[in-house]
């Protein structure tokens, strides 16, 4: 039976009896789509005043446009909208890795709670169990790898396709392992918990996430604000000297990719920049590149992207051994397009395969760490080289916001952080530079 406080007569709606609790009802605005009534409900507290303070105070949100309806919306519920969603406003990598991160690392553990349910406390819980023993997926790397290294000790032959098998990978897959594992690129033991790095991502993607929940009323706040992520230790990273930068690419000469080491080389371009690069961005006379255009690995598919931002998209120039060697290249390429003729498979790519088909980025990654192994050089990744350009280029005294141009990052700032621990000579040449101006006139007035 409905019940209406006298001194609460200011306030449109009906408080009353569910069961042992108290309940309200009210008429909240009209649906912003279809203008349908809505009729707003909620129960469950324990004294009639608790009821009316409730509605009263969700009449206020309604009005103040913070108002969140009650609903009975899982996490999976959410994500199910806000996935494909992430997929149209972000960057391919970046919505790819999103979706990973919340299928693998998020949904198993709240995805059955309700939005409303998570707060601060939730996600805490949520990264300290990541921490320790979070980790879901596979390492099938680590799987073969343990076949084949039983097989070694056992002395016994043991094929890629018995590994392929066994572990439910491709033929090709453990092939490409079988070589790694050869040249003593093996795999580390999987650890029960993930890395920092990756909570500090997940820590990323949830921030997005819930940040849309607030906009789209699934709940009133976002309960990852307020909430660090783990710390990342950082360590150097891990680059070449010119001399074995040099002795890289002498490896690599005569190859067909030749000319996209050199670039690498000599502008720290990233993989996906490469991948991407159009042979019409080439400009010899003017001895510039321009970036503006990327082919990136995401959700294991390979899409074209336009760059991570704006200040990814610059145009740089070259000396003159990188124009001659692209020259090369670029004749090369004519060359193979009239010897394929209608065939040719034309995509308007610096780098390709005789025939014009894209070359697949990881692909690319193989070919580098064969040639690393080739030169007996110190094992880094293919992005490594990039952090060597930059190391090399601040080292010679070339301006750091010339060179955090060239890399196309957002700010110098964020250049300046990342390199300056991995060169500490700067730092002892900057300090006997500046005490070179007043320290020799106090010598010689202490004489």
């Amino acid at each position: 039976m409905t019940k209406r406080k006298p001194n609460r007569g200011q306030i449109p709606g009906t408080v009353f009896k569910r069961g042992n609790k108290w309940a309200y009802a009210f008429d909240g605005p009209p649906h912003p789509l279809t203008g349908d009534r809505q009729r707003i409900t909620k129960s469950g507290f324990e004294t009639e005043d608790d009821a009316w303070d409730a509605m009263a105070e969700a009449q206020n949100a309604i009005k103040t446009e913070t108002y969140v309806k009650p609903s009975r919306a899982k996490v999976s519920d959410f994500f199910e909208r806000w996935i494909p969603y992430a997929h149209t406003t972000t960057e391919p990598t970046t919505a790819a890795n999103y979706e990973q991160l919340a299928k693998a690392y998020v949904l198993p553990w709240i995805g059955k709670r309700s939005m409303q349910e998570i707060v601060p406390s939730v996600i805490v819980a949520l990264y300290q169990h990541l921490l320790t023993a979070g980790r879901r997926k596979r390492d099938t790397n680590w799987e073969m790898f343990q076949l084949w290294e039983d097989a070694q000790l056992s002395k016994r032959e043991i094929r890629p396709r018995e590994v392929a098998d066994k572990v439910g990978v491709s033929y090709a897959a453990a092939r490409k392992a079988f070589r790694r594992y050869e040249v003593g690129r093996v795999p580390s033991p999987p650890e029960a918990g993930l890395s920092p790095k990756t909570v500090q991502s997940v820590h990323i993607m949830l921030s997005s996430a819930m940040t849309t929940a607030v906009v789209w009323q699934y709940i009133g706040r976002n309960p990852v604000t307020g909430v660090k992520a783990p710390s990342v230790p950082r360590r150097p990273h891990k680059t070449w000297t010119p001399a074995q930068l040099r002795r890289f690419l002498e490896e690599a000469r005569g190859e067909r990719l030749f000319a996209m080491w050199v670039l690498e080389a000599a502008t720290g371009m990233r993989r996906s920049e490469l991948c991407g690069l159009p042979l019409d961005r080439f400009a010899p006379e003017e001895a510039r590149v321009r970036m503006n255009a990327t082919r990136v690995v995401a959700g294991g598919k390979v899409q074209a992207g336009s760059g991570k931002s704006q200040k990814s998209r610059r145009s740089m120039a070259l000396d003159a051994f990188t124009v001659a060697v692209v020259r090369i290249h670029v004749a090369m390429i004519e060359e193979e397009k009239r010897l394929w003729g209608s065939t040719y498979q034309d995509h308007g790519l610096m780098f390709c395969w005789e025939d014009g088909t894209p070359i697949y980025p990881d692909t690319i990654t193989e070919h580098f760490n064969r040639i690393v192994d080739r030169a007996g050089l110190p094992r880094i990744r293919l992005h490594d080289v990039r952090h060597t350009y930059a190391t090399i280029a601040l080292r010679s005294g070339t301006h750091p916001k010339i060179v955090s141009s060239r890399l196309g990052h957002a700010k110098v700032a964020f250049t300046l952080d990342t390199y300056t621990e991995d060169i500490p000579d700067i730092d002892a040449d900057a300090a006997e530079a500046i005490g070179g101006l007043f320290l020799p006139v106090l010598k010689e007035e202490d004489d």
